[in-house]
């Protein structure tokens, strides 16, 4: 992969696409995927199941955990889906992993993504945490950033061309 960038974190907010976007980049880059999701611990998970957002300190050990994953991975690179929300989110990822590591970040509306969580099933983020999702959000400056008005297709193109 040019530039070192052995693992890909595919950010952004629920419902912005990180798991099929990540799930074909896996594929293009014949490299194993993983959905920072079934990483969350089941109080995180009944939390949000609840209405209820998470904070920083909830947000914590599983970034921490989905660090190491990344440190694991570095050699031969991942790509995980992590909604990576805020600057220092990031940072915790980022620990130990050098030029290793790059984000992908799918920006979408708020109404764009609303529209689509209405219509997913069976996931325990609920559409009201949207909201608190984008206020918690701090967009990356110098990151990969793909609009996902687009067919999954041209965002993992475009993802790939901007690697």
């Amino acid at each position: 992969m040019p530039h070192k960038k052995t693992v890909l974190v595919v950010m952004g907010v629920s419902g912005c696409g990180k798991t099929a976007i990540g799930q074909l980049l896996s594929k293009k880059l014949d490299r194993p995927f993983f959905d920072g999701d079934d990483f969350h611990p089941e109080s995180n998970v009944q939390k949000m199941k609840s209405g209820t957002p998470l904070n920083d300190e909830d947000r914590k050990d599983w970034l921490i955990t989905l660090n190491q994953l990344c440190v694991a991975h570095r050699e031969n690179g991942a790509i995980i889906a992590c909604s990576a929300l805020k600057k220092n989110y990031r940072s915790l990822l980022r620990a130990g992993m050098g030029d290793s590591i790059a984000f992908v970040y799918l920006k979408g509306s708020f109404e764009l993504i609303k529209a689509r969580l209405e219509q997913r099933k069976g996931h325990f983020m609920p559409i009201e945490l949207l909201q608190s999702q984008f206020e918690t959000l701090e967009p990356p400056s110098r990151e990969i950033t793909v609009s996902i008005d687009q067919t999954p297709k041209k965002i993992v193109s475009e993802v790939l061309k901007q690697l």
